[in-house]
């Protein structure tokens, strides 16, 4: 039996239309939220927006705004499987995060629309391209590539600073913060990651994403479900946006981008792998000229 949660709408003006958030969650189902026009006002194909691990659809809220106005479309942010408030699940890999969204596709009555999505969320969105290429028009991979190969950055050590916050059964998000520091210097990576802590009905602080499950499909977030490009491609628009100071998408990763999409482009943008937040308008400047040109 699936359970919708109430539907907040929030009404603005952009350009002469009305435009308008809509936030859903669904149990046993994925997460979203909806950004711009009503449906008979848009002018393009919808957009499915897929965050990076241990992210949510809150991350893509300001550029989905911007992006929705800009391109007088549909944006919807997705929680993907173990993230947000969608649904939890043992099984966390590419290919069961890329038929959620393919279901997910089918429930909205979408038909084709434009993916974009950021690290793990990028290598989704390429599985379901390459599993389900007549359900995209156009696919943005954000800062990852079609290839397995290790985890950039200190995930590994993300997991232990989580579980050590939840075994010590804080109740601040400051104690939180303080425990994290010994896993993570960074402020900005220790607030995000920080963003998935909630308070239990006890008030102890938990993440309210499943921290062992994650930790233990790490490997899975390393890996890529194609091999053999001459097996499967998508032929449509794609391009892939990398950061300058990002190591996710090296030159050795350029002939399988090519490979298995024959018509990709790929830009760069002044950043690290965290690119959406890091340079916004670099980011915005790139889709919407992609967009705008492939359609």
């Amino acid at each position: 039996m699936v359970l919708s949660a109430p539907i907040r709408v929030a009404f603005r003006r952009v350009s002469g239309m009305r435009a308008f958030s809509t936030s859903r969650a669904v149990a046993d189902n994925l997460s979203f939220q909806v950004f711009g026009p009503e449906n008979e006002q848009a002018m393009r194909k919808p957009i499915v927006f897929l965050h990076g691990l241990f992210g949510s659809k809150q991350n893509n809220r300001s550029i989905s705004r911007v992006l929705a106005r800009d391109l007088k479309c549909q944006i919807y942010t997705v929680d993907l499987r173990n993230h947000g408030h969608s649904f939890h699940s043992t099984e966390h890999n590419y290919t069961a995060m890329a038929e959620d969204v393919e279901e997910f596709i089918d429930q909205q009555k979408l038909g084709q629309c434009v993916l974009i999505g950021h690290s793990m969320g990028a290598k989704a969105a390429m599985t379901v391209a390459l599993r389900s290429p007549s359900l995209v028009s156009a696919l943005i991979p954000v800062d990852n590539a079609p290839v397995s190969a290790p985890l950039k950055g200190d995930f590994g050590a993300y997991i232990r600073g989580m579980e050590h916050i939840e075994a010590e059964r804080v109740m601040s998000q400051s104690s939180a913060d303080k425990i994290l520091q010994d896993y993570e210097e960074s402020l900005p990576i220790r607030q995000f990651i920080l963003t998935n802590l909630v308070r239990d009905e006890d008030g102890t602080m938990k993440f309210r994403i499943p921290v062992s499950v994650l930790g233990e499909a790490l490997s899975e977030m390393s890996d890529f479900p194609y091999r053999d490009p001459s097996s499967v491609t998508y032929n449509g628009p794609t391009l892939f946006v990398r950061g300058t100071k990002s190591r996710y998408v090296g030159e050795e990763t350029v002939p399988a981008i090519r490979r298995f999409f024959p018509r990709a482009q790929i830009v760069d943008v002044e950043a690290g792998h965290w690119l959406i937040s890091e340079n916004p308008e670099s980011f915005r400047q790139a889709v919407v000229k992609f967009l705008t040109e492939s359609s």
